[in-house]
């Protein structure tokens, strides 16, 4: 019996002996198996999650912020302690012990699995495998995923640091909200810093990973109150917590940014303008976009805020003023359906018009509530109640643009331009004596549009660029992006070849009439005045803009030099060596015309404009900066009192020190006696040219002073006539006023520097002809000449037009009778009636 019974007990130890063999083999073979061609895990170690990209205004003021996934990568060493603990409670409270894997947890999570019958289903996954899921392997609920998991796991904990695995799951994992890390997470929820969060705010973070969505802090609140308490009890049961703090933690209300609990973290940053977005732009070519994306950028803007604010509602000033003076309604073409007027501040709030106009006032989206008599009643957002009304004396400027394109009479009440449900912008109209509110004013995006920028002169540090009239209206930036003719305002490249060529100031040029054949027809150009002057000084033909004297001129000279001065500015990459583009008629941008501009003003240099100060990496290391030039005495402790550093500059000289004084003496002519006189005029010398394209599709103007360049243009995105009486001088000027004044308030301006090598010869502006030293009066200006260059006057350059025989030459152009002249080729015409521009677009009017 004892036999038999040792005999039973043998084979049972033997079976089950087997047994676990058998199983213990089975395990190792399947580990084995799915161990092969896993992921490296090493890779973790070099591991850098995509972060954001911030941008900071030169003062260290964060201005805008780039990402794909919303994260800023906080070190394990300084995520507070509380935080680790709240998830460590929440997702693996034996994380410090185990070796990647929780047996015991994987135990309970099968028991519960089988016990429910499938219906209590939990990964039981540990802070570690985690991880690999993140990293490296997929989302997806098999068995075979969570081998994987834990083989990884395992060999992970043997190459990383408890606090380096945990430092990769806070900064990795996905809390929400376009949040991802515990960091992002704290200001997304709380707009605060890890270590200003209180428990049960850990506790409301650490309740996230689960499942983000089912965890809403507003439509599902109930639910995430439970979760957080859980893990409140759960730090509370592990030690982190005390019973009373784990009391009055559990008895806080549930708070969060979601709720309007706290102010948004996007407060603090002002509305996206063109100036980020170009940085944003222009970043992503030269480092990849998925870099400047995920890299983790820090960006210093040489924007100074300020000034853009300025340049913003200056730009936005002169557009509106040409859009009321049309007197056309358009509206914003938004209309709310009349299901959804009964909630109607829910569904203004999804509307999208723009909400980042700021012009004499902010700008408010509104509805049309109700229409009745001579009011409109409104619904304005951020503005509490119904009962907003906008006046019938506020819309008798406007006619209705109706469907067909025909405009409707003069509006005498708002519902000649409005109808119930319409989507409208208003500003309130205060008392200019003691700003109070006076009424509602309905306001409208122009048509019209274009783009201003400003610049230091010798750092090409951009301080300012507008767009548009607004970034959430269009994001395209007219400033960088459109391509439109310069029209006049290219005129100095071409003096600036003839300066350089030997001419100068005082240097006589024919103004007379042209026609020249071209394979379009024959182009007869003329002055925006319809008149012809004789002979005129350089001078004078800059300061009036005269067209005639700048296609000769460009004829003498030759286009070739032209083009390649032109080419040498950075104006074109490859200018047409066509005479009409001497008058501008050739596509360039605002920004290469404002840095073309700047080299004028600091004595011929070449000069990069550039958005950008410095980029760091995430490790902080500098990968990019804009000035390059030497300070050779900024270390030096003996620098006299009141005396600057000494900086050797490396830049290249694009034109003589003297030719660039010279042109910017004539362009000073411009703004004191010329076309922008009316307009212009600072406390300190400015120079300038303006510049107005064939039927005024482009208006431009732009200046300087000793240290800031400026320059703005206006006109249709799908180019059209402005109307009659648009120009350069009239509708940028008053633009490139109104920041100038503000400008040299903060940043000076002083005289022009004469370079040496010259000396001044005074002469009579009107003629040309040399004055006396002690000469005085409106026609005397003194020109600066070379020295060793004997100045030649009385010497007349036509450029190989002839002129007409007995030629009145001050005469209007579309006189009733023609004129009979003599062309270069020797042959007869007559001009007068028919003279115009042909089919040949000019480019430069005036």
């Amino acid at each position: 019996m004892i036999r038999f019974i040792l005999s039973t007990l043998g084979g049972v130890f033997t079976f089950v002996t087997l047994g676990i063999f058998a199983v213990a083999v089975s395990i190792g073979a399947v580990f084995y198996i799915y161990g092969r061609d896993l992921p490296s895990h090493e890779s973790l170690a070099q591991y850098t999650p995509p972060t954001i990209s911030r941008i900071y205004s030169a003062e260290g003021r964060i201005i805008d912020e780039f990402a794909k996934e919303r994260r800023l990568f906080t070190p394990a060493a300084e995520i507070p302690d509380l935080i680790k603990q709240a998830f460590i409670s929440a997702e693996d409270k034996n994380f410090y012990i185990h070796k990647g894997y929780d047996a015991r947890g994987i135990a309970a999570a099968v028991y519960d699995a089988v016990a429910s019958r499938g219906k209590d289903v939990r990964g039981a996954s540990t802070i570690t495998q985690q991880v690999m899921k993140n990293f490296l392997l997929g989302g997806e609920r098999a068995a075979e995923r969570k081998i994987k998991e834990i083989i990884l796991a395992t060999r992970l904990e043997e190459t990383l640091s408890k606090e380096r695995i945990l430092e990769l799951y806070l900064n990795e994992i996905f809390l929400g909200q376009n949040s991802y890390g515990v960091t992002a997470a704290a200001l997304t929820y709380f707009n605060k810093p890890l270590r200003d969060l209180a428990p049960h705010e850990a506790a409301f973070l650490a309740s996230l990973p689960k499942a983000p969505s089912d965890y809403h802090p507003v439509r599902r609140a109930d639910r995430l109150l439970a979760r957080r308490n859980f893990v409140l009890r759960e730090m509370f049961e592990n030690g982190y917590l005390t019973e009373a703090v784990y009391q009055a933690e559990v008895a806080m209300p549930l708070r969060s940014v979601q709720a309007g609990d706290f102010e948004t973290f996007r407060a603090a940053l002002p509305p996206r303008d063109y100036f980020t977005d170009e940085i944003r732009r222009q970043l992503s070519v030269d480092f990849g976009e998925d870099e400047f994306f995920s890299g983790g950028m820090t960006v210093r803007a040489t924007i100074d805020p300020d000034m853009q604010v300025d340049a913003a509602r200056a730009l936005r000033r002169a557009l509106e003023t040409y859009d009321r003076e049309g007197g056309v309604w358009r509206g914003t073409g938004r209309k709310l359906p009349p299901e959804e007027m009964a909630e109607w501040w829910t569904a203004l709030e999804k509307i999208e018009v723009p909400r980042d106009i700021d012009l004499n006032g902010r700008w408010y989206p509104a509805v049309v509530l109700e229409l009745s008599g001579n009011e409109a009643r409104l619904g304005i957002e951020d503005q509490p109640g119904d009962t907003h009304v906008i006046t019938a004396n506020d819309v008798t400027w406007a006619r209705k643009l109706l469907p067909d394109g025909k405009l409707a009479r003069r509006a005498q009440v708002p519902s000649d331009l409005l109808e119930v449900g319409d989507i409208v912008l208003v500003r309130a109209i205060t008392s200019d004596s003691d700003g109070s509110f006076v009424r509602w004013s309905l306001r409208q995006v122009p048509e019209v549009q274009g783009g201003f920028m400003a610049m230091d002169v010798n750092t090409g540090r951009v301080i300012a660029m507008q767009g548009g009239f607004s970034y959430q209206d269009l994001v395209f930036n007219r400033a960088t992006q459109a391509r439109r003719q310069p029209g006049s305002s290219f005129k100095p490249f071409v003096y600036a070849a003839a300066l350089d060529s030997g001419y100068s100031p005082a240097t006589i040029v024919v103004d007379a009439p042209i026609e020249i054949n071209t394979p379009q027809g024959l182009w007869r150009p003329r002055n925006s005045s319809n008149q012809y002057y004789g002979p005129t000084p350089l001078r004078t033909g800059i300061e009036q803009s005269r067209n005639l004297m700048t296609i000769r001129l460009a004829q003498e000279v030759g286009m070739d030099i032209v083009a390649d001065y032109a080419e040498k500015f950075g104006v074109y990459d490859n200018m047409g060596r066509f005479l009409a583009n001497s008058l501008g008629s050739e596509e360039t941008t605002l920004f290469q015309m404002v840095a073309a501009y700047a080299m004028f003003a600091n004595g011929g240099e070449r000069v990069l404009p550039t958005l950008v100060d410095r980029v760091q990496d995430r490790f902080g290391r500098t990968i990019y900066r804009h000035d390059q030039r030497n300070c050779v005495d900024c270390l030096v402790p003996g620098i006299p009192q009141g005396q600057a550093p000494r900086i050797d500059t490396n830049r290249e000289r694009v034109m003589n020190a003297i030719t660039a004084y010279q042109l910017t003496s004539m362009m000073t002519g411009v703004v004191e006696r010329g076309t922008a006189a009316r307009t212009v005029g600072l406390s300190v010398p400015v120079a300038g040219k303006t510049g107005t394209t064939n039927d005024a599709k482009d208006v431009w103007f732009v200046g300087f002073t000793s240290n800031i360049v400026a320059g703005c243009y206006i006109g249709y995105d799908q180019p059209r006539p402005l109307g009659r009486g648009a120009s350069g001088g009239g509708m940028c000027g008053p633009v490139f006023q109104e920041f100038m004044q503000e400008a040299t308030k903060k940043y000076g301006g002083g005289p022009f520097i004469v370079p040496p090598g010259g000396r001044f010869i005074k002469i009579d502006r009107f003629t040309g002809a040399p004055l006396p030293d002690d000469a005085t009066g409106d026609f005397v200006v003194a020109e600066y000449f070379r020295d060793g260059e004997e100045p030649v006057f009385g010497v007349m350059f036509d450029g190989g037009f002839a002129m007409g025989s007995n030629l009145p030459l001050v005469q209007e152009a579309q006189a009733r009778v023609g004129r009979q002249v003599t062309t270069s080729t020797g042959q007869t015409a007559t001009v007068g009636p028919k003279a115009d521009f042909g089919t040949v677009s000019s480019g430069g009017l005036y």
